[in-house]
C-alpha cells in the first residue's frame, strides 16, 4: 500500500501576500523541495483538485463564501484583516486545498492508499463559519471530516492538531457536531485566544494548552494524559490531522520548543491510533510553519513517518 501526496506546481505559490508576511509562497518552495528527496519516490503524487466553491458549504454559510470569492481582486491583494490577505489566486489555492483534502479522504477510504498528506496553502484551521481569519479562508480540515461523514457515511471522525495555535475555526464548526471529534495542544496565551480546556463542545472537544517554552517532554505527556485516551474513547473511523509545525523551536511567531523528533513521534502515536481504530485510515493537511528550514525537515520527517506506516 502507498501514502498519497497532493501538490500543485504552481497554485499554492500563486497565492500572494505582502513582502514579509510569515505565510509566504516559500513556504510552499520549502515543502515541495523537502518532499522532491530520493527518499519520497516511493510516493503516489497527485495533482490537487480544485473543489467547486460549493464544498465549502460543508462548513460556512453560503453568504460567507460569496463574500471571499468577491473580495478577490483581479489585480494586487486586498486585506480580510491585518493578517489575512487574499489576491486573484488566493480562491483557486484555497479551493485546491479543500478539494485536495476531500479526495485525500475518498482515497484513502476506498482503500487506494493507506494514508495521505497534501502538501497546500493557506491554512484553514482559523477560518470559523463566518470569519476569514489568521491567514485562512476556508476551514479545510472541518470541511473534509464533514465530507466524510455526510458523502461517505462515517459516524466517527477524528481531528487532530498539533499546530502551536489553537484551530479556533476548526471547533467553530464541529463544536455542536458529535460525530466528529476535534483535539488540539497549543500554546497557550497566543493567537487566536481560544482552546481553554474548559471548551468542551457536546462533549467532543478536547484543549489541552501548554505553556511559554514547553518542550517535547510536556507535548508528549499532553498526549499521553489527555488527547491519545480521548481518541481511543471515541475509536474513530478516520484521522484527521492539523499537521501545523510552528510549534519548533525556530518558528518565530511562537515560543514552544519542539524539535522534529516530537513531530515524529506524533505522526507515529497517530498512525498507530489509525491502525488500531481504522485500518490505518489517515489523512494529513498542512497548517502552519513559518521557518523554512524547520517547516522542511519536519514535514519531511512527517510524511517518512507516515510513508512508513503505509508499508
Amino acid at each position: 500500500m502507498t501514502t498519497l501526496l497532493y501538490q500543485h506546481t504552481s497554485a499554492f505559490i500563486d497565492h500572494v501576500v505582502p513582502e514579509g508576511h510569515p505565510e509566504r509562497p516559500d513556504r510552499m518552495r520549502a515543502t515541495q523541495k523537502a518532499l522532491s528527496a530520493p527518499e519520497f519516490d516511493g510516493l503516489t503524487r497527485l495533482e490537487s483538485p480544485l473543489a467547486h466553491h460549493s464544498v465549502a458549504e460543508l462548513a460556512h454559510p453560503r453568504r460567507y463564501i460569496d463574500d471571499i470569492l468577491a473580495a478577490a481582486p483581479a489585480t494586487g491583494i486586498n486585506n480580510i484583516d491585518p493578517d489575512t490577505w487574499i489576491s486573484p489566486g488566493s480562491v483557486e489555492a484555497a479551493l485546491r486545498a479543500v478539494g485536495a483534502s476531500c479526495d485525500a479522504v475518498d482515497k484513502v477510504l476506498t482503500g487506494d492508499a493507506v494514508n495521505a498528506f497534501c502538501d497546500h496553502r493557506p491554512p484553514g484551521h482559523h477560518a470559523e463559519k463566518n470569519r476569514a481569519m489568521g491567514f485562512c479562508l476556508f476551514s479545510t480540515a472541518a470541511i473534509a471530516a464533514r465530507h466524510a461523514v455526510q458523502s461517505r457515511g462515517l459516524e466517527r471522525v477524528a481531528v487532530v492538531d498539533f499546530d502551536v495555535h489553537h484551530g479556533n475555526g476548526t471547533q467553530d464548526v464541529v463544536e455542536d457536531d458529535p460525530t466528529i471529534l476535534y483535539a488540539s495542544t497549543h500554546e497557550g496565551g497566543i493567537f487566536p485566544g481560544t482552546g481553554r480546556a474548559s471548551e468542551t463542545g457536546v462533549g467532543n472537544i478536547f484543549n489541552h494548552p501548554l505553556g511559554h517554552n514547553t518542550g517535547g517532554i510536556e507535548f508528549r505527556a499532553a498526549y499521553d494524559r489527555v488527547i491519545l485516551p480521548a481518541l481511543d474513547a471515541f475509536k474513530p473511523q478516520l484521522i484527521i490531522v492539523s499537521a501545523g509545525f510552528d510549534a519548533h523551536r525556530d518558528d518565530p511567531l511562537a515560543s514552544l520548543q519542539l524539535e522534529v523528533a516530537d513531530f515524529v513521534w506524533i505522526t507515529e502515536r497517530l498512525c498507530a491510533m489509525a491502525e488500531k481504530h481504522c485500518e490505518r485510515k489517515l489523512v494529513s493537511l498542512l497548517e502552519g510553519g513559518y521557518d523554512l528550514a524547520a517547516l522542511a525537515a519536519s514535514t519531511a520527517a512527517h510524511v517518512s513517518t507516515m510513508m512508513k506506516a503505509a508499508r
